[in-house]
């Protein structure tokens, strides 16, 4: 992991002046200008919020002062072409923004473009701007294949692409294909150390995710996405994770789909809370405003559909919640680069998981190994761990404030897996799996009851153990249709109601040594 010297730190200044691996990086990418060939294409990593804008626009203004030659800078959103533009005249480079509406009459007068690529695209099908010239291309956001249709039209250019994750977003075209070499940059740890960002804190609930569907883009589709988190227990756990961990902090919630946000949205503000939603259908002056309340408003609560994940920079968020699944690594750290930034009085921020992520993934800041995760990008994902899988390891856990409805209870986890496991090397049917957890349920509501009815009150509660126990069952037996779980579910609710009736005062006498006392 490399460091940064007291020295330097010391040397740290604000504005243009550049930080030492920002320096470092540069001459790196230099040195490889002046040796590679001249249509070299160049790959650089830097974790989010290491400042990549900054750096490119050092390149820029340094490769004009000593080549006669253009640049092109290429994005693949209008609101990073802005930023960009922005940071480049902040760097003294005269540049245009080439957007649709853009007049090309004068590009003579510039010597650096900077472009959306479907703009681009467009511009360079219709001929309608000069080319010819371009000696250096950088493309933001390397990881979107985008980008790669327009390579064609700049085989004499040496092109610089930057990411924060050099790992494609599609994974039939792996980034080795259109990038000759990675260069890794400072190391979030390094980063962190070093005061350039905040520590993060995971919280991470286990979630069921076996009942979402990947779609072509090799990530889960909205439609399941939104079947399972509009649901009210998963609304239920998101908003007990936010008063556990985050209440009255400034938090950002991603949500996989436009109707699970809204439903986040109501279900805050039937709470009482602060909260906005904002996703792609939202105007301009929609979005200015309801970002302009986020940064001022200290509690706000702010759910989302991906459009934040990238060109979006609000420091004083405290909290960002994953209240989705993702099989993309690139999103993983985007999402969470969003509450990274340091302040005066911000060294860290929480991380709320809903979505197995941390497990399938690893914490934010682990130290991956970029270069293998480049040159071998199918082994890096062929080794992800499937849903199935993850829920393999997963242990039920009740929640803090239901625990200590059950806290006369030694033990109230019952392994379903084993129990199975015995029951076929007794020669039993699999059935007594589900009687012999349906008694271990009404035992621990029966040990933490004065009567049957305070039993039957607490078996309700019970409901995402159940379902989990449901689920494992399922799996051992191999078979899981929609119908049969669901009437699993519902048969297995009924039955611990009718155990608790018919037995409980039986079983209360077994494990108080007295009667039920009688009113």
């Amino acid at each position: 992991m490399s460091t940064i010297s007291s020295t330097e730190l010391a040397e740290r200044k604000v504005g243009k002046d550049l930080y030492s691996y920002q320096k470092g990086a540069i001459n790196k990418i230099f040195k490889c200008f002046e040796t590679a060939r001249e249509d070299y294409h160049l790959l650089y990593q830097l974790p989010t919020g290491g400042g990549k804008t900054v750096i490119f626009s050092e390149i820029v203004r340094q490769y004009l002062k000593h080549h006669k030659k253009k640049v092109l800078v290429m994005t693949h959103r209008i609101e990073l072409c802005k930023q960009t533009s922005g940071m480049l005249t902040e760097f003294g480079v005269h540049n245009k923004v080439i957007d649709s509406k853009a007049n090309l009459d004068d590009q003579k007068e510039y010597d650096c473009f900077v472009a959306m690529v479907e703009t681009l695209n467009n511009r360079l099908q219709d001929g309608k701007l000069d080319i010819s010239d371009i000696g250096l291309v950088i493309i933001d956001e390397a990881h979107y294949n985008s980008f790669t249709k327009l390579f064609k039209f700049f085989e004499k250019s040496f092109i610089l692409g930057v990411t924060a994750t050099p790992l494609s977003s599609n994974v039939k075209l792996p980034m080795n294909d259109n990038y000759d070499e990675l260069i890794v940059g400072e190391t979030i740890e390094s980063l962190i150390l070093n005061e350039f960002l905040a520590r993060a804190e995971t919280f991470s609930y286990n979630v069921g995710l076996t009942s979402l569907v990947v779609g072509a883009n090799g990530d889960y589709t909205v439609k399941s996405s939104e079947d399972l988190y509009t649901n009210q227990d998963m609304l239920s756990k998101l908003i007990y994770a936010y008063e556990t961990h985050s209440k009255n902090k400034k938090t950002l919630i991603f949500n996989n789909g436009i109707a699970t946000s809204l439903h986040v949205y109501d279900t805050f503000r039937a709470a009482g809370y602060a909260v906005a939603h904002l996703d792609n259908t939202n105007s301009k002056k929609e979005r200015a405003a309801i970002l302009k309340w986020f940064k001022e408003t200290p509690n706000a609560i702010l759910t989302s559909v991906s459009i934040l994940t990238t060109g979006f920079d609000e420091p004083t968020v405290d909290t960002i919640i994953l209240n989705r699944a993702t099989k993309s690594l690139t999103l993983y750290y985007q999402m969470i680069g969003r509450g990274s930034r340091i302040l005066k009085n911000k060294d860290s921020f929480s991380i709320i998981d809903l979505g197995n992520n941390l497990h399938r993934f690893g914490p934010w800041g682990a130290d991956l190994d970029w270069q293998k995760i480049f040159k071998s990008p199918s082994y890096y994902l062929d080794n992800i761990l499937s849903d199935e899988e993850l829920e393999g390891n997963f242990k039920y856990e009740m929640p803090e404030e239901m625990r200590a409805e059950f806290s006369k209870s030694k033990e109230v986890y019952f392994d379903i897996k084993r129990m199975y496991i015995e029951s076929v090397e007794n020669g039993e049917s699999s059935k007594v799996v589900l009687e012999r957890s349906i008694e271990q349920h009404a035992k621990i509501c029966i040990e933490n009851s004065e009567d049957v009815y305070d039993a039957l009150a607490l078996s309700k509660k019970l409901g995402e153990d159940i379902d989990y126990r449901i689920a494992r069952y399922t799996k051992c037996i191999s078979k899981s249709t929609y119908n049969f779980v669901s009437w699993l579910k519902d048969d297995y609710r009924k039955k611990l109601r009718a155990y608790l009736r018919d037995n409980f005062d039986r079983d209360f006498e077994k494990i108080h040594g007295h009667p039920p006392i009688e009113e």
